[in-house]
């Protein structure tokens, strides 16, 4: 069998001819995940043999990321927030900028006694779930439209401890609640308007699902109708929390009623761009 030198070249050169941009790196993490080794490990000991189940685990793995299949989908993991949830290709894969609504809306929280949350669109639960793992005494209802990514909830709820505090439903938006109210409702919604799919990279175009990127319109119309019906599931002075497209802040701003809303707020990523709408009711 190969060593762990080997095996690294080799993977190295095929990632590489596949344009993943950082072969190297790639090669090292599959190799750790296969091996169930420590990264410093495997570059400690090149000259080392793995067993021939760690090889050939690994030699998949390589011919799966080749295809441009996300590493997380390989690894079936992904952190966020701190955290360890399980992805699977029936749910977006965390992003690091979803990690600021997740910030504000814990800033919320902590001024509301027993809050109550709602998440649109729950998807993996990563950011309900980051919030009732750091609020003990917050309850949640989490919606989705697919039944499969409310079984990766339920799982990511069990690993984390609060699936007896987090209630869900297959819901195409509000359509799945009566006249609950909450004091926060949340949402990185499919906001990718359908002209752009074509444009992403290889691995969100055609891994990741489009029932949780795009409307399959103008990016708009989903962000549309949360901002309509969160009025009627607000308790009074309840903020609305919305992750948004790059280019999407004018439009999104003037879908608030000023007889409804307080004038909304935009927090931005790394890069400046608004990625978080922050409204709240009158």
């Amino acid at each position: 069998m190969p060593s762990i030198s080997e095996l690294l070249r080799s993977a190295e050169q095929i990632l590489a001819a596949a344009g993943i941009a950082e072969p190297r790196r790639e090669a090292v993490t599959l190799l750790a995940i296969a091996a169930n080794k420590d990264k410093t490990f495997l570059y400690a000991h090149p000259e080392q043999v793995l067993t021939q189940p760690e090889t050939f685990a690994f030699e998949s793995f390589v011919r799966r990321r080749a295809t441009r299949e996300p590493i997380q989908y390989i690894s079936g993991v992904q952190e966020f927030y701190g955290l360890e949830f399980e992805v699977t290709p029936d749910v977006l894969i965390p992003r690091p900028e979803t990690e600021i609504l997740v910030e504000r809306a814990i800033n919320l929280i902590g001024e509301i006694e027993n809050a109550v949350l709602c998440e649109v669109g729950i998807g993996s639960g990563c950011i309900a779930i980051s919030l009732l793992h750091g609020a003990t005494s917050a309850t949640a209802i989490g919606l989705d439209v697919s039944d499969a990514a409310l079984g990766v909830t339920h799982r990511n709820a069990e690993r984390h401890s609060v699936a007896n505090r987090l209630e869900l439903r297959l819901s195409d938006v509000f359509e799945g609640l009566a006249d609950q109210k909450f004091n926060l409702i949340l949402s990185n919604p499919p906001y990718v308007s359908a002209m752009d799919i074509d444009g992403l990279e290889p691995e969100v175009r055609d891994f990741e699902p489009h029932l949780a990127l795009t409307d399959g319109s103008n990016g708009l119309s989903i962000i549309r109708r949360i901002v309509n019906g969160a009025p009627g599931h607000l308790s009074p002075s309840g903020h609305l929390l919305v992750e948004i497209g790059f280019d999407q802040f004018e439009q999104v701003r003037i879908m608030f009623d000023p007889s409804l809303w307080h004038p909304p707020v935009f927090l931005p990523d790394l890069q400046g761009i608004p990625r978080v709408i922050v409204a709240k009711l009158l």
